[in-house]
């Protein structure tokens, strides 16, 4: 049995939603991300972060720059005090111009692939993880990995969170990551 995570989608959620962010002076943590991580870190889960990156595919930015934003953000939490475990993106997208990036895959959230991958590398017990997003299709991610899914209303939640597609339900929808991972200590089980 693998050790539980809180798996955090990156931007809207732990950061500023800017569209595409190619610029890392464009990065804006939000004033309770820290904590939130934190306190979910200090209760023994492990922390992940996923994040799609159509951009990479779009030709908006490369791999290479994404790869220096989570190093960007992994200095910045390792400096208050935090570890992430480990982050994953997806580069793909099926409309990609670049075309080794043109492609419909697993790691594209909702799909699985990402939380796959995570489970298998740091052994992780999905069953009793948490997904917590800005859209919809991270909650559906959770679903689809066999974790619990939180809608926080930063990003485009609080637009999300007034349409919840069929078939796609919440744990709980909090107003911000802080308010998921204080969620997730009283419910986690």
């Amino acid at each position: 049995m693998g050790r539980r995570a809180v798996v955090f989608d990156r931007d809207g959620t732990l950061i500023d939603e800017v569209g595409y962010l190619d610029s890392l002076d464009r990065i804006r943590l939000f004033p309770w991300t820290v904590d939130a991580l934190r306190v979910v870190h200090r209760a023994g889960y492990r922390l992940v972060v996923v994040t799609n990156q159509a951009g990479v595919a779009r030709g908006f930015f490369d791999e290479a720059f994404v790869e220096r934003t989570h190093r960007w953000l992994a200095e910045r939490f390792r400096a208050a005090g935090v570890e992430v475990d480990a982050f994953y993106y997806c580069p793909h997208h099926p409309d990609g111009q670049i075309a080794p990036y043109r492609q419909d895959c697993e790691c594209r959230k909702p799909k699985p692939g990402m939380l796959r991958r995570a489970e298998q590398e740091l052994d992780l017990d999905l069953a009793g993880s948490f997904v917590v997003g800005d859209r919809w299709l991270d909650v559906e991610l959770a679903q689809r990995a066999g974790a619990r899914g939180i809608l926080v209303r930063t990003g485009y939640g609080e637009t999300e969170s007034k349409r919840p597609p069929p078939g796609v339900t919440a744990a709980a929808i909090v107003p911000h990551a802080f308010a998921a991972a204080d969620w997730i200590l009283r419910h986690g089980g």
